[in-house]
């Protein structure tokens, strides 16, 4: 029958749940360390309990070798020859020990011996949290709140207790002590005081516990769930996929009436659960993963970073983006890939810029503008301005940053560009047309190049100065400017000719006309009556 003592070490045992073996050898640990405090002693010692009987003795043991020569500690070392005059049996490599008395030790040695024992229980019982909940990551446990802390809740997992941080508690949840709930066992962290066993309500692992429990389906394997993310308090997007062709996968989670998701949502107080039917083609199953938003196309940009570009109408952006991001971030997660998410307009502005990238489009080279000086030309081709189309692009307060370039400068250089496009403000005069070769080659282009559209039409008709000419209306000499101007543009010869004949016909109206008018300021003995 085992003594009163090593039954209470039973009792302990159970409680801790730890082995009473564990607690034996604490005891022995604890009584040998007291008697060699009490004998100060530097001696090797040891003790044992006897079970049936409760005695502890404890015993000083010393280590038998061959010769003197082989003695490295004199005090836990001895002689063969030593040894063998107290016992003649023994061999080399033995113990022989040496009893000490425990009767003397008093209340300081019993109060550290008490030290001692309950040091090493909660050592075993730490190694025995650890063994038991360390292999165990990942699976739901139900625990029951034991108290609130500021910041964690502490749940009772009958063995051990664990703890929650604020970082794996959803937001729409609050607990009460004494509650049972189901947690996610995340990890078993080692620490100075024991090791603490982490848990979380966070988890995608305990939606997928709760969809196992809910749906026969996936309980039996018929539906499996393929992927998971979720953002605790907020929204889960799960993607699952038959095995039977029969079988609904989002109908089976769903339920009649939506029963099964309703027990779900209610088991996390309020959270979002989108269900998605899993497919293997990444484009169909990123065009059902951004649901409730419609995806007008979907395109893989890079298969080795795992990119795809997702094009949405205007109208369904916000949607796909979701609130801060929330949906198309929550479906990167599920999918695993990284997604560009772009509106039509977008998308359309992108290929425009390409294309003209491309195309490289037409450049003028800046001095074609001839209204600009040589030192203005000099000061913008040493800023880099090369071509017109670059300076038409720049605004006032670019130019104004080029060296050398001011106010009025920036004005002229503006007016320049505007000309060499064509284009005139309002009392802006236009440029002179240039004098025909014949002109020219008479002597007349040296003195002036060019020359005004009346001017023109006076040397013609032959007849007047350019002020008699002005007198005419303005809509005629348009008119035979613009005759003149698309007669130097035909190509054709035969076309050129035809063209000249009516414009001199014209011309020759005209003439008539300021003719008669010259006329009647003459009297009938060819005086002028001016």
């Amino acid at each position: 029958m085992a003594s009163v003592l090593y039954q209470s070490i039973e009792t302990l045992s159970r409680d801790k749940g730890i082995e009473p073996a564990v607690v034996v050898g604490a005891v022995e640990d604890a009584i040998a360390l007291a008697t060699r405090k009490y004998y100060k002693t530097q001696e090797n010692m040891r003790a044992e309990m006897d079970r049936e009987t409760g005695e502890i003795r404890a015993y000083v043991y010393k280590t038998v070798v061959e010769t003197q020569e082989q003695i490295e500690d004199e005090i836990n070392q001895m002689t063969l020859e030593q040894a063998r005059e107290l016992a003649p049996e023994v061999e080399v490599g033995g113990e022989l020990r040496f009893y000490k008395d425990t009767t003397p030790l008093g209340r300081i040695a019993a109060q550290m011996a008490k030290q001692v024992i309950f040091q090493k229980v909660r050592e075993a019982e730490r190694d025995t949290v650890f063994n038991e909940y360390n292999h165990r990551a990942g699976e739901v446990l139900t625990a029951t709140v034991k108290r609130l802390e500021p910041m964690d809740v502490i749940f009772d997992l009958g063995k051990a207790e664990a703890r929650m941080p604020k970082r794996e508690q959803s937001r729409l949840e609050q607990f009460a002590v004494g509650e049972r709930v189901r947690v996610v066992l995340l990890r078993v962290d080692r620490a100075a005081k024991g090791p603490q066993v982490i848990v979380s309500r966070a988890a995608p692992a305990l939606v997928q516990n709760l969809f196992q429990s809910e749906v026969p389906e996936i309980y039996d394997g018929t539906v499996s769930i393929r992927a998971i993310a979720r953002e605790a308090g907020e929204r889960t997007k799960i993607a699952v996929m038959s095995r039977d062709k029969d079988v609904d996968p989002v109908g089976a989670c769903v339920g009649m009436k939506g029963m099964r998701v309703q027990s779900i949502i209610r088991e996390l107080r309020g959270e979002k659960i989108d269900i998605i039917e899993y497919s293997d083609e990444i484009t169909t199953f990123a065009e059902k993963a951004l649901q409730p938003a419609k995806v007008s196309r979907v395109s893989i940009t890079d298969l080795a970073d795992k990119q795809i570009e997702v094009i949405v109408d205007d109208t369904q952006l916000s949607l796909a983006i979701g609130k801060k991001g929330q949906n198309v971030r929550l479906a990167a997660k599920l999918l695993g890939w990284k997604i560009d998410i772009k509106s039509e307009e977008e998308k359309r502005q992108e290929v425009e810029q390409q294309m003209q990238a491309m195309g490289g489009g037409p450049t003028t080279p800046i001095e074609q503008v001839s209204e600009l000086g040589e030192t203005i030309l000099e000061k913008l081709i040493a800023a880099g301005i090369t071509t017109v189309e670059a300076l038409a692009d720049m605004t006032p307060e670019q130019l104004e940053e080029v060296p050398g370039i001011g106010e009025k400068t920036v004005e002229k250089i503006s007016v320049a560009v505007r000309h060499y496009f064509g284009q005139y403000e309002e009392g802006e005069e236009r440029p002179v047309v240039a004098v025909s070769t014949e002109a020219a080659s008479e002597g007349e282009g040296d003195q002036s190049m060019r020359k005004t559209p009346e001017e023109i039409l006076a040397a013609e008709a032959g007849t007047g100065t350019a002020v008699e000419v002005s007198e005419l209306s303005a809509e005629d000499i348009v008119a035979a400017e613009e005759a003149r101007s698309e007669s130097d543009a035909l190509s054709d010869a035969d076309a050129r000719e035809e063209k000249i004949e009516r414009d001199n016909d014209t011309i020759d109206s005209l003439v008539d006309e300021s003719q008669e008018i010259a006329n009647e300021g003459i009297n009938s003995d060819g005086h002028d009556r001016g």
